[in-house]
């Protein structure tokens, strides 16, 4: 067997050929610096000075990490309860009023086909304004940075459609001028479009951004869970190490841990206080609210529609038949939509919560009472063959002082009442619910930090007395 030998080491001694022989008993050994560090936080646990510097440590960071999550929660419940009232509600009513406002210019297009060639100069106004809003609105919904993938699908729908649907009119418009027939088939072509085309895209429109209204509404409302174990968990604490320095020293009171338990308390009972106020502002926002807004909305999109079917019972002539194939479509749409107005109505009623909210209501069902009970006139001078006599009781004549439009006014302006004044109750209660998030984000940073400091300071006292 070959024989090898190391080369020496340098100053002509020879190299170890095994491993390092361990140093000599009663050195010390080095090790990793976690382990060193382990190994000095037990050795300084084992004194009442290094136990307290430890107990000091958690104190400050149970109170800081108290205060982080509170901004963090309550900074997401005030974001929300900001878009609520600044965002997610005025893109709600937006939506909701290009609905009226293309459902009223569809009323009054048929209104005015209905007058002839001679169209009345308020019945073009009112046309005229609804489109222009409609469209103001349209080019604001496009413009909003927040509108979401599914509302911008509708936007643009709604933006394409309408300059067809006024193309209709004016050509129904200019047709009828002329006397001919053909004008009617313009006009309820027309009035396909904005059915199937228009109003189904606006009222997709308007459920996605009440469906985000209410997303906001949840997040604001949303109690701050952590937030409060957090803070539990830090006063128990703090109780503790009070407790703890009382067994050990006879002393009730330490000034710093006192004032820790002090800030802490405070900062809890305010977080609590200020998101149930909160919470309960909201709460009323939407009950008493937002919630009576889209049964109002609903009642008044139901008149319009049935306003525009009644028109066009006439205009059509029976030229359309329903489903069954024996009544006329127009006037079995406008009882249908009856029948939705009436439900509205009597929601609205229940919802509205005192006396300036019901009375609008109440003349809006006392006008729909009229309504019926002139329709169903009119409806029978119709069918008795007296056209222009059921012309002259739906749209006003000099032998017809009271027609149906004059009750369809009255119910259009008392809903139109009824949708101010909870517009101003919902963002009334709104705001309260944010103000009362007012000044909380600063002040729980504030409080967390003097917390903190003053369990330091505590300790600190307790420490100069190993000095």
């Amino acid at each position: 067997m070959a024989i090898t030998s190391r080369a020496p080491a340098p100053g002509g001694v020879r190299a170890p050929s095994g491993p390092p022989a361990p140093p000599p008993d009663g050195l010390p050994r080095r090790g990793t610096a976690w382990a060193e560090g382990v190994e000095r936080l037990r050795a300084a646990a084992t004194t009442e000075p290094g136990r307290l510097r430890i107990v000091g440590a958690v104190l400050a960071a149970l109170v800081l990490l108290f205060g982080a999550v509170s901004v963090w929660e309550i900074s997401g419940r005030v974001t929300a309860a900001d878009d609520v009232v600044g965002r997610s509600q005025p893109l709600s009513a937006d939506a909701a009023s290009i609905y009226r406002s293309l459902a009223d210019a569809d009323t009054a297009s048929s209104s005015g086909f209905l007058a002839g060639g001679e169209e009345p100069r308020e019945v073009r106004s009112r046309y005229e304004k609804d489109i222009a809003n409609a469209s103001r609105l349209l080019v604001n919904a496009a413009a909003s940075t927040t509108a979401g993938e599914d509302s911008r699908k509708q936007i643009t729908l709604l933006s394409e459609q309408l300059p067809r649907y006024t193309g209709l009119i004016e050509q129904a418009r200019a047709t009828n001028k002329q006397g001919l027939p053909l004008g009617g088939a313009y006009l309820r072509y027309a009035n396909e479009q904005m059915s199937t085309q228009l109003l189904p895209a606006a009222q997709r429109l308007y459920e996605a951004e009440t469906g985000r209204l209410y997303t906001d509404y949840d997040e604001a409302r949303a109690l701050p869970l952590a937030s409060l174990g957090a803070g539990v968990l830090a006063l128990a604490v703090l109780v503790w190490a009070q407790r703890r320095n009382y067994r050990r020293t006879n002393r009730v009171l330490n000034h710093g841990l006192v004032a820790a338990t002090t800030a802490s308390l405070v900062l809890l009972l305010w977080l609590v206080a200020g998101h149930t106020v909160a919470r309960s502002g909201l709460s009323e926002a939407r009950t008493d609210g937002q919630e009576s807004l889209k049964v109002l909305n609903d009642a008044r999109i139901a008149s319009l529609q049935a306003r525009a079917n009644e028109n066009l019972t006439l205009v059509s002539r029976g030229a359309v038949l329903a489903e069954d194939k024996k009544s006329d479509k127009y006037d079995v749409d406008f009882s249908n939509d009856m029948k939705d107005l009436d439900a509205g109505l009597a929601t609205a009623a229940k919802l509205a919560d005192d006396t300036a909210g019901r009375a609008p209501v109440s003349r809006a069902a006392e006008g729909v009472k009229r309504w019926k009970e002139l329709h169903a006139a009119a409806r029978q001078t119709d069918l008795k063959g007296d056209y222009q006599g059921a012309v002259g009781q739906v749209i006003g004549d000099k032998d017809h002082k009271e027609p149906t439009g004059s009750a369809f006014d009255t119910v259009d302006a008392s809903l139109e009442a009824a949708l101010g004044h909870e517009q101003r109750e919902f963002t009334r209660a709104a705001r309260d619910g944010l103000g009362a998030l007012d000044g909380l984000v600063t002040g729980t940073a504030a409080l967390a930090v003097v917390g903190a400091a003053a369990a330091l300071l505590g300790i600190g006292r307790r420490l100069s007395e190993y000095r």
